[in-house]
């Protein structure tokens, strides 16, 4: 893909406030946008998310009156809700740096990997970061909603961060109570509807000049 198409489906992209429901992302598409989920990166790589795509329409209906009433929940095609851990824990890490020994092919008690595992634990485990580790978490989810987004451009399909939401009432809804995770965001995702006026609305940002410094 050549530099003007990156900018030309950044410019295409916006907000998409209406979608049309009769439109489904395909398969092979849906595939690739998992995959920007599952490949974007964590601080420590310790991914300290779960994104739960819902699709149960009941479960829909629950969460609109949660969302401003917004219609994006029912009408687009993907609703993925973004959920992170509300404190980062030991087993956590300890699961983390398995499957990097099991991917790697590394012996589990590894030098390098309990000394990686021991610094993660003594920061966001038992450090000054583990009092702030559920905003530290948050953060890292807003990661993966720019990959996922970033990537829905490319592919030309319509997306909408959403951040209107009720987060315990998402959290009720979805089971998520005790889990140790909580709800921060969502994203519909989908196809924009030929009615939506924002899709003709210029995009507004400030002079490039103005937001990028060279020090």
């Amino acid at each position: 893909m050549e530099q003007n198409q990156i900018i030309d489906s950044l410019n295409w992209r916006y907000a998409t406030k209406k979608f049309d429901a009769n439109k489904k992302i395909s398969a092979p598409d849906w595939k690739v946008l998992s995959e920007s989920l599952h490949l974007a990166p964590s601080s420590y790589g310790l991914q300290p998310w779960k994104f739960l795509v819902v699709q149960n329409k009941e479960t829909l209906k629950k969460l609109t009156p949660l969302s401003w009433n917004q219609t994006q929940v029912e009408d687009c095609s993907h609703y993925i809700v973004f959920t992170t851990l509300n404190k980062v824990t030991e087993d956590h890490v300890k699961k983390f740096i398995a499957k990097t020994a099991e991917v790697r092919g590394q012996q589990p008690n590894d030098q390098g990997l309990m000394a990686y595992q021991d610094m993660m634990i003594g920061d966001v485990v038992k450090g000054p970061r583990s009092e702030i580790g559920k905003w530290w978490s948050q953060r890292q989810s807003y990661i993966a909603m720019g990959f996922l987004m970033q990537t829905a451009a490319l592919l030309k399909i319509d997306t909408c961060a959403m951040e209107g939401i009720d987060p315990k009432g998402y959290d009720d809804v979805l089971g998520l109570t005790g889990t140790g995770y909580e709800t921060v965001a969502a994203v519909a995702c989908g196809y924009r509807h030929s009615d939506d006026k924002y899709q003709t609305m210029k995009k507004v940002r400030f002079d490039t000049s103005d937001v990028i410094k060279f020090v």
